[in-house]
C-alpha cells in the first residue's frame, strides 16, 4: 500500500465510521415504529396548518399514537404487572388524555419524542452487540497444526490444546495466544497492544490470537485454550461493562418514575373522594382531568429532552456524534479526561524525526535519499515512513536492484551501484563490528558510537534503524509516531475545565509513553497496558472519585471505553469495535472538539435545571389552583402548553451556531 493509498484511507475513515453507525439501522423495529410515527404526526401537522377536515387531521395524529404508542404502551403493562410504574406508560395515558380534551396535538407530539429516544437506545444498543460478535472474527476459525513429525493439518482454532504447534505463515492472522518456537516475522499487534508499530517477533516472544502475522513463517507454541485468548477475555470484557452501562438512565426518568405514582394516586384520589362526598361524575371526572393534564410530566420532560437533543444536534454538526440524551448528560458531569496514545493523542503512524551521520562523507541528506531507495519495495511502516520522509524533502530516489527483504532483519539493496541495507540495531551493529574502518572513525569506535545514539533515541521514546553502505555502519535513523496539532492546547484546556490534570493510559513501551506525555503535558503515565489493564486503571481512577471520560481508538480500548464513565472514540482511527462501544464518536479528528462538547454538555445541565425551575413552577400554581380553587379546564390546558413551549424553546437555543462558538471559547477561556 502507498502512502497516497494511506493517506486516502485515513481522510475517508470518519465517513466510514458513521456510515457503520448509521448501517443496519432499518433492521431495528423501533426505529421504523419511531419513522412511521413520525411521518404521520408531520403530515398530520401539515393538514391541519393547511385547514384540512378535523376527521383527517385527527385520523392521522391517531395513526401516530399506535405506531409509536403501542410498544412502550406495552411494555408499561408488563411493568404494571410487576408492581412497577413505567414513565413510558404514564406518558401514554397523558397522550390519551390529552386527545380526551381535544389536544391530540400535544399528545401525538409526546408520543413522537419517546418513540425517537427508544429508538435512538435500540440502535446503539444494536451496534454494540453486533461489534462484540464481529470481534471475534479477528480470529481465524481455522489453524495449521503441526504434527510431530511436521505433518500439516488443518483444524479448528477452538480445538486447538495447550502444548500443540501451529504454522503461521506470511500475511496470516494467529489463531492462537502463544509462544514462538522457531521463526521470525514483525507482527502487527496494535489490535491487542495498541502500539503503532509491528512487533518483531521471534523464538520465545509471546503472540497473541487475532494478530496479523507479517512477511515471516512463525511456528507457535499454544498456551491459553480459545475461550481463555486475550481477544477472548477482550470480548467478555466489554460485555460485562456494557451490561453494568445499560441500566444507567436519565436523573429525570429515576424522578419521574416515582412522581409518576404519586401522581397517579392523587389523580384516583381527586375522582373517588369527591364521589364520596356526594359530588357528581361529571365534575369528580373533570376536576381529575384537569388535575391529570396540569400535573404530568409533558413540561418536566420538554424541560429535560430539547437542550439535551439540541446540543447532540449542535455537537454533531461540529464533529462529535453523541449517541444517547443519558450520554450528553454523562458528559457534563466529567470530572477527569483520560487519553490512549497511539491514534488519539498521536497520528498512528511513524515519521522520521531525525537523521544522524556515523561514518564517512555522506550527508544526511544523501544518507536519508539512499536508505529511501533501499526500502522503496518494502511493505514495513518504518519503511514506508523513510521513503514518506525522502519525498517530502523532495530528495531525488534513485531506482533499487537486487532488492531483498529477510522478516525480522531488515532490507538490503544496491542502489547506484553501492549495497544498501537498512535494518534494526540489533543486525547491522554486528557487522559494523566486521568491517573494516573505510569513515572518519574506526570501526570499533563507530560501533560505540552507534550504541550511544540507539540508546538515546530508544530512551527518547524513538525506534532507531541503523544503516550500512557497502559494509560501513554509516547511520541512524530516528523514527516515532508524531502528536496530533493542538494535543498540548488540548490537554490544557481540558484540566482549566474539569480541574483535574487528564491521564495517559496506553498499551505502548514507557520511554514513548513518557516522551508524548511530556510533550502533551500529562505527568500520569500509565504504559505497558493491556486491555485487561487498562480497563483496571479505569476502574481504579473512579474508585478515587473521578468521572472518567476516556478517548480511545482501538480494539484494545474498547472493555475500558465500556467501563469508563463517558468513552470517546476517534472516527477516522477507530476501530469499528471501538466506534460502536464508545458513547461518543469524534468524527472529524480534531482534540479541540473534547473540551468544547464538554463545556456544551454543561451548559446543556445549566438549561437542562432552569427549565426543571420553570416547569415546576408552573406544575405547582396550577396544581394549588385545581385542588384549592376552580380551575377552568381551558385554563388549564393553556397554561400547561405555555409551560411546555417556554421551556421547550430555552432548550432549542443551544441549536444556534453560537452556543457551540461560546462551548469553544470556554474551553480557550479556561485553558
Amino acid at each position: 500500500m502507498t502512502v497516497d493509498e494511506v493517506t486516502a484511507g485515513a481522510a475517508a475513515a470518519p465517513a466510514r465510521g458513521v456510515a457503520s453507525w448509521r448501517s443496519g439501522t432499518w433492521s431495528v423495529a423501533e426505529v421504523r415504529w419511531a419513522g412511521v410515527a413520525t411521518a404521520f404526526f408531520a403530515v398530520g401537522g401539515l393538514c391541519q396548518l393547511g385547514g384540512a377536515p378535523p376527521w383527517l387531521w385527527w385520523a392521522l395524529y391517531l395513526a401516530c399514537y399506535a405506531a409509536g404508542g403501542w410498544e412502550p404502551g406495552l411494555a408499561g403493562l408488563r411493568a404494571l404487572r410487576e408492581r412497577t410504574l413505567d414513565v413510558d406508560l404514564l406518558m401514554v395515558a397523558a397522550a390519551i388524555g390529552a386527545a380526551a380534551i381535544g389536544q391530540v396535538f400535544d399528545g401525538a407530539l409526546l408520543i413522537v419524542i419517546f418513540a425517537t429516544s427508544g429508538a435512538l437506545e435500540a440502535v446503539a444498543t444494536k451496534r454494540t452487540e453486533d461489534s462484540v460478535r464481529g470481534l471475534l472474527d479477528l480470529a481465524p476459525e481455522r489453524a495449521t497444526r503441526l504434527g510431530a513429525d511436521g505433518e500439516e493439518v488443518v483444524v479448528e482454532a477452538v480445538d486447538l490444546q495447550v502444548g500443540e504447534v501451529i504454522l503461521v505463515r506470511p500475511g496470516e492472522r494467529i489463531a492462537a495466544d502463544g509462544l514462538v518456537v522457531d521463526g521470525a516475522s514483525a507482527v502487527d499487534q496494535a489490535s491487542i497492544t495498541g502500539e503503532s508499530l509491528p512487533a518483531d517477533k521471534r523464538a520465545g516472544d509471546e503472540v497473541f490470537a487475532g494478530t496479523l502475522n507479517g512477511t515471516g513463517a512463525l511456528r507457535v507454541e499454544v498456551t491459553r485454550p480459545a475461550g481463555e485468548t486475550v481477544i477472548a477475555r477482550i470480548v467478555a470484557m466489554v460485555e460485562r461493562a456494557g451490561a453494568t452501562k445499560a441500566r444507567t438512565q436519565l436523573f429525570i426518568e429515576k424522578v419521574e418514575q416515582r412522581y409518576s405514582v404519586v401522581m397517579v394516586a392523587a389523580t384516583v384520589a381527586l375522582f373517588v373522594v369527591p364521589l364520596l362526598w356526594g359530588v357528581g361524575v361529571q365534575d369528580s371526572l373533570l376536576r381529575a382531568m384537569t388535575f391529570m393534564i396540569v400535573a404530568s410530566p409533558c413540561a418536566v420532560v420538554l424541560a429535560t429532552m430539547p437542550p439535551l437533543l439540541a446540543a447532540i444536534a449542535t455537537a454533531g454538526r461540529h464533529g462529535v456524534l453523541v449517541k444517547s440524551a443519558v450520554v450528553l448528560e454523562r458528559l457534563g458531569t466529567v470530572t477527569q479526561v483520560a487519553f490512549d496514545k497511539t491514534g488519539t493523542l498521536t497520528e498512528g503512524r511513524p515519521h522520521l524525526t531525525e537523521v544522524r551521520v556515523l561514518a564517512g562523507d555522506v550527508a544526511a541528506e544523501r544518507l536519508l535519499a539512499l536508505a529511501a531507495a533501499a526500502e522503496q519495495d518494502s511493505e514495513h511502516p518504518l519503511g514506508r515512513a523513510v521513503v514518506q520522509a525522502a519525498r517530502t524533502a523532495g530528495l531525488p530516489i534513485a531506482r533499487a536492484y537486487e532488492f531483498g527483504s529477510e522478516p525480522g532483519r531488515g532490507v538490503r539493496a544496491r542502489v547506484d551501484g553501492m549495497l544498501v541495507e537498512v535494518a534494526g540495531p540489533a543486525q547491522l551493529v554486528a557487522g559494523g563490528r566486521e568491517a573494516a574502518g573505510r569513515g572518519s572513525l574506526r570501526s570499533a569506535e563507530v560501533e560505540r558510537v552507534a550504541r550511544e545514539v540507539v540508546g538515546e533515541f530508544q530512551r527518547g521514546g524513538h525506534t532507531a534503524v541503523l544503516v550500512r553502505i557497502d559494509g560501513v555502519l554509516t547511520g541512524v535513523l530516528a523514527l516515532a509516531d508524531r502528536m496530533r496539532p493542538g494535543a498540548a492546547a488540548t490537554v490544557a484546556r481540558l484540566t482549566a475545565l474539569t480541574g483535574a490534570g487528564p491521564v495517559l493510559l496506553t498499551g505502548d513501551n514507557g520511554p514513548a509513553a513518557a516522551r508524548l506525555a511530556a510533550q502533551a503535558g500529562i505527568r500520569d503515565v500509565r504504559a505497558d497496558l493491556l486491555p485487561g489493564d487498562k480497563m483496571e486503571a479505569v476502574a481504579d481512577l473512579q474508585r478515587q472519585g473521578a468521572r472518567l471520560a476516556l478517548v480511545g481508538d482501538g480494539v484494545n480500548d474498547a472493555p475500558a471505553l465500556a467501563s469508563a464513565h463517558v468513552g470517546i472514540a476517534m472516527g477516522s482511527t477507530g476501530s469499528d469495535l471501538a466506534l460502536d462501544t464508545a458513547d461518543a464518536v469524534i468524527t472529524r479528528d480534531e482534540l479541540a472538539t473534547i473540551p468544547a462538547v464538554i463545556a456544551l454538555a454543561r451548559r446543556a445541565r445549566r438549561l437542562v435545571v432552569a427549565n426543571l425551575v420553570i416547569a415546576a413552577t408552573f406544575i405547582g400554581v396550577l396544581v394549588a389552583w385545581d385542588l384549592f380553587g376552580d380551575l377552568p379546564l381551558p385554563l388549564g390546558v393553556a397554561g400547561h402548553e405555555g409551560s411546555t413551549v417556554i421551556v421547550g424553546l430555552n432548550g432549542l437555543r443551544l441549536l444556534r451556531n453560537a452556543a457551540w462558538r461560546r462551548a469553544v471559547d470556554s474551553g480557550h477561556n479556561r485553558g
